[in-house]
């Protein structure tokens, strides 16, 4: 292998005649005076007789050609292949044409490949055309992990992609980008399988009831049981009224439905810390209902001629409130908030607390939130905003050095469909908590883990914090034009966004200072939504089919002119189900179709079903 071409300071041109370069292939570039310096393979091409290099374009140029000649290369002749090598760190004057390439070897390349032990990283997968280099490695590197490929599991022959976990001190928040089928999921539950390896807390808000990690993937998996805990809000989990403040209800309001000024106003007028629901809510209820009367002498007059004891004794209440705060709150704003505030009581936010959740994190599990992405945009509101205020009292109290303080855990936030907690265009409150978190959660340890599947539509702030971004592949224009502005994806990189494989993927790292091209590991793992749903439909339409079968056998043979009335009958009877004749006479030619019973036709051309005849 040899350099060819006009070169320069950045990349250069490399010819070979038996070495076929891969993408993202690693060479070493051996300049006489220079010394040796690492590249990376960023575009490759191979010409034959049948190819004349002459036609290569921008790729092959007259310089390259005439360089081949005097090496000693018969361009018209000879199988040719032809690298574009772009160097790790610019050198100091351009490299000398004809200086020899070779494959470097595993040690002059592991500090830049493998950044962090075996021990200490999270091991996501392989770093791409890397099995030359692997040869070389030690053994504690090598038989880590299984890919699936092609419909098998493939044992590790590439050198391990082993993520730096420490160095998010430094380099905070992951972001994880791809369309549907790329793997993004996959690579997600990878990543959230580390964190339980190494004992490290999360809060997962996971919208589509997916990340279940008790389910083994075969033949080479292993269950996380007991490293996450799954919680359902409105049912395990939620919010005690009673802890919370005035703007922490604003936000759970909001979370509803957008709060106007005025509203924000009747929260701070009606609003006491400590106060119950059900007390607060009454307060609102009984001035909707002295509003609803609209002046003390029509309030007065219900107590005067109130029918009960009991109702006199509400009015008398209702004027209380009134006189108290009716002018200091708009009828259709108080209205406005005891319509949201009934709306969390239905869905049942106010039921529980997150004491559960505090304690799975101070155990080291993962957390994981499951609900609506309106109930988790609700509840995350909430939930996000205290941890991350506990962690951050506890290491400002820790400075301070106040030791009253209870210690509590650096955290992970991971959830997929990002976009939908953090809009780019519009405000939400779970945007304000994850925007605060993504620009100061570094320094207190709490980090965040976005995926999702429209990069373009996440905020902006929040995907510029995105110090390690996994794109895994990506089609429309918009989201790869939003990747090509957030990363130092090269142009012939971002080209082959749409092309990658499912579980291939762009690692683009700030910490490491450049991208690398991998496969995400087999996961452990499977989720619960793995069935196909075609084989879903064809099993339940089965065992309805056999069902209906045991119902119906004994009064086999059926006449469908007599006895379809007498059948209907004895199923309501038996089974408790309505059928109509039109409806029962569909399922039974659906059963004689899959061979559950046969039909004949009488000499009347009268459909009769019998039991299939066995000989």
């Amino acid at each position: 292998m040899k350099v060819v071409g006009l070169t320069n300071q950045q990349e250069v041109m490399v010819g070979s005649r038996d070495h076929n370069f891969r993408i993202n292939e690693f060479l070493m570039i051996m300049d006489p005076v220079q010394g040796d310096i690492l590249g990376e393979v960023i575009e490759a091409r191979t010409y034959n007789r049948f190819i004349p290099m002459n036609i290569g374009g921008d790729f092959v140029d007259d310089d390259v050609l005439r360089s081949l000649k005097a090496i000693g290369y018969d361009i018209d002749e000879e199988i040719i292949y032809i690298a574009k090598v772009r160097f790790f760190n610019e050198s100091l004057y351009p490299i000398l044409t004809g200086s020899d390439v070779r494959i470097p070897e595993f040690h002059e390349v592991e500090n830049l490949l493998t950044p962090t032990s075996v021990a200490e990283g999270l091991l996501l997968g392989v770093i791409r055309n890397t099995a030359d280099l692997a040869k070389g490695m030690g053994e504690e590197k090598k038989n880590l992990l299984y890919t699936f490929e092609e419909g098998e599991y493939r044992a590790q022959t590439e050198v391990p992609y082993l993520m730096n976990i420490r160095g998010m001190h430094q380099y905070p928040h992951i972001g994880v980008f791809g369309g549907s089928g790329s793997g993004k999921s996959f690579g997600l539950r990878v990543l959230l399988e580390e964190f339980m390896k190494k004992s490290i807390p999360g809060i997962v808000l996971d919208p589509h009831f997916e990340m279940d990690f008790s389910n083994k993937s075969e033949p080479y998996g292993r269950t996380f049981t007991e490293n996450h805990e799954r919680f359902q809000i409105g049912i395990d989990i939620g919010v005690r009224f009673e802890d919370i403040g005035a703007s922490d209800l604003k936000n759970l309001l909001s979370a509803i439905s957008p709060l106007t000024d005025s509203m924000n106003s009747v929260v701070d007028v009606l609003f006491s810390k400590g106060n119950s629901f059900e007390l607060f809510q009454t307060r609102v209820s009984l001035l909707m209902d002295g509003q609803e009367e609209g002046s003390p002498e029509r309030i007065q007059n219900r107590i005067d001629y109130a029918d009960k004891p009991s109702d006199q004794k509400k009015w008398q209440k209702v004027k209380e409130v009134y006189e108290k705060y009716n002018s200091k709150a708009a009828p259709a704003s108080v209205r406005g908030i005891n319509w949201r505030l009934l709306s969390l009581q239905r869905e049942g936010v106010f039921n529980k607390d997150s004491k559960a959740i505090e304690e799975v994190l101070q155990l080291g599990k993962l957390a994981v939130i499951q609900g609506s992405t309106r109930m988790i945009q609700v509840y995350a509101t909430y939930l996000l905003k205290d941890l991350y205020n506990k962690r951050r009292e506890y290491k400002d109290a820790k400075f301070r050095e106040i030791s009253a303080v209870e210690f509590f855990p650096p955290f992970f936030i991971i959830t997929d469909e990002s976009h939908n907690f953090a809009p780019k265009g519009y405000d939400s409150p779970s945007k304000s908590v994850l925007r605060e978190i993504s620009q100061e959660g570094r320094k207190y340890g709490v980090f965040l883990v976005l995926a999702t599947q429209r990069p373009t539509l996440l905020d902006e702030t929040i995907t510029a914090q995105l110090n390690t971004k996994m794109i895994f592949r990506t089609v429309r224009a918009s989201d790869i034009d939003t990747i090509r502005e957030e990363t130092d994806l090269s142009t012939e990189e971002t080209r082959r966004l749409p092309y990658l494989r499912t579980g291939d993927v762009f690692i683009s790292s700030s910490q490491m200072g450049r991208t690398t091209y991998g496969r995400i590991r087999g996961a452990l793992t499977e989720s619960p939504h793995t069935e196909n749903p075609f084989d879903e439909l064809a099993q339940i339409r089965k065992e309805d089919f056999e069902a209906f079968y045991r119902d119906i056998e004994e009064f086999l043979p059926i006449n469908a002119s007599t006895g379809l009335l007498n059948l209907i009958q004895a199923l309501e009877k038996k089974t408790h189900k309505s059928y109509t004749i039109s409806m029962l006479e569909g399922k039974l030619n659906k059963l004689e179709e899959n061979g559950y019973i046969q039909k004949e036709m009488t000499f009347l051309g009268i459909a009769q079903y019998k039991k299939i005849e066995t000989n």
